[in-house]
Parts: structure tokens; sequence; C-alpha cells
């Protein structure tokens, strides 16, 4: 196990610590287990909170009860209804995809405003993170930031979705972040530059349990069907077929309900929705019938 990699990144969660505590992201992969354990090496005061997505795996969410210190958080609207994944594909007329992912945004962060967020995102993961992604990531209001910290010196870069990313921990970048509680979501990316073997070899030198989903051969773990991962759907909906028949059912309502509003659509039922989402049928939609 690479120690200084670990000492480094407890650095990293000790130095950003907000008097408040951290909001940690768990979603039940070995990635947000490698940051919880190193939340609890640093010492620093936390809430692990897993944002339920509704189309997790079921092994997925057994794993996650079977730790008391895990606080599962519902997605709810500015009305009070509890967001699904089956609600939310009806509301929005449209799969989700990998170019509109607003099932993340709906599901996953709409929740910890105000928080400093914990993540296990890491460079080794994709070139997009690679681009997107720092020891510490500012969004929101880039430029108010961006201005504060060329009057500090903090050296930073601007993404291309418009965030300011740090990759160092010094007083001025912890100046800038500190400028940013409570203001701008500011997230801390302990293990940006570690790959998948200081991640697996870290677990094994700490005991870690583990999703059992790794041990079933599965090299991620997370939502079901979900399009940034579309090699492995059909996988998935093997080994979960009434997962399948959920986004049929979803998809079914979705084209009544674009039927209803007269929104024009080459689908006639979920089953063709389904077909090409998963790239069975390229021939059933254009991307101009998903913009009307």
């Amino acid at each position: 196990m690479d120690k200084l990699k670990e000492q480094k990144a407890i650095a990293r969660l000790k130095a950003f610590e907000p008097a408040d505590g951290y909001r940690l992201a768990y979603s039940g992969g070995k990635d947000s287990d490698c940051i919880k354990i190193l939340a609890q090496l640093a010492g620093v005061k936390f809430e692990a909170v897993h944002n339920l997505t509704t189309v997790d795996a079921p092994e997925t969410m057994r794993y996650i009860k079977s730790q008391p210190d895990i606080r599962i958080e519902k997605a709810y609207d500015n009305d009070g209804n509890h967001i699904t994944m089956w609600n939310l594909i009806v509301k929005k007329l449209m799969p989700p995809t990998r170019l509109l992912r607003y099932c993340c945004d709906e599901l996953k962060e709409r929740s910890g405003s105000g928080k400093v967020l914990i993540t296990g995102v890491r460079w080794a993961e994709s070139s997009n993170r690679k681009n997107n992604s720092g020891v510490v990531q500012v969004l929101n209001k880039p430029k108010h930031t961006q201005k504060f910290a060329d009057k500090i010196g903090a050296e930073y870069h601007v993404s291309p979705k418009g965030g300011i990313i740090l990759n160092n921990d010094n007083d001025n970048a912890r100046r800038l972040v500190e400028h940013c509680y409570a203001k701008q979501k500011t997230m801390i990316n302990p293990i940006v530059d570690w790959d998948d073997n200081d991640v697996w070899d870290f677990l094994h030198h700490y005991g870690c349990e583990i999703n059992p989903l790794y041990s079933c051969g599965f090299n991620r773990v997370g939502c079901i069907g979900c399009p940034i991962a579309a090699r492995h759907q059909h996988a998935e909906f093997q080994r979960y077929p009434k997962y399948k028949q959920a986004y049929i059912r979803a998809f079914d309502k979705m084209v009544e309900r674009r039927v209803a509003m007269g929104k024009p659509t080459s689908w006639k039922t979920g089953t063709d929705v389904f077909k090409w989402w998963v790239g069975e049928d390229t021939a059933q939609i254009s991307f101009e019938d998903l913009e009307a």
C-alpha cells in the first residue's frame, strides 16, 4: 500500500475541514468505502450520506443498510413529492442519456446545499474527470470565486464546465475554500490522484468488507442501466430483469405523456424506447425528436 498517498489524502481532508463537518458522498462502491475510511483515519467530523436513486442494485442497498453510520436520503421536489427514476423519466419526457444526465442532477445533487462534500472522484476513472476535477472543485458563481482567487494569488484553472479547480492544499487554496463555504458548492476529492490498485490495496490493508458485487465480477457499482456505463447495460438487465420491466413501464408512461402533450415522437411503446436506449434499434427516434 502507498502510505505516502494515504498520508497526503488525510492531510487534504484535515486542511479543508469545515467547522460544521463534511458531508461524505457514499455510493456503496469501492471509492466511497475508501474515502469513508480516510475520513475516519483523519479524525475529521463528517456525516456519510447515500442519495437514494431507486435504481441501485439490491446487493448495493443491502451493503449500505448494513452500515449503521450511513444515512440514506431520498430526493424530493419543491412540492415535497418523492423523486424516483421512474417518475423522473415521465416528467422529463425522455430517457436519461450520456449527454442529458438529469437523473444525477435530480437524484444525487439536489441535496447538501451549504455543505462541503467529500467525494471519491479520481482522475484514473475517465478523461472527463481528469479535465473537470481536482483536489478541490468550486462550482457556482465561478467569476465571483475567480476574482477572489486572483486577489489572494491562489493557483487554479477553470474547467470546461465553468468550475474552479485547485490541485493543491496550500494556504491560498484554504483561504479560497473558506471564502466559498455556504456560498458555492465545494467538493474535496482526497483520492483524485489514486489509481485502482491504490484503492484496492488500501481497502485490503484495512480489511474493508466491500460491496459483494465486486466478488461477482462487477468492476463498477452504480445505477442499473446507467447510460454512462452503456457497455454494462445488457449484463445488468440480464441479472436484474425486474429493473428492465420497471424502465419499460416508465417509458410507456413517458410515451403516453408525450402524445398527450402533442410532442412529436416515433416511439409507440415503452419497449420501443428501451430498444433504442440500449442500442438495439438506432432508427427509432432522432435527436431532433428529443429536443422537441
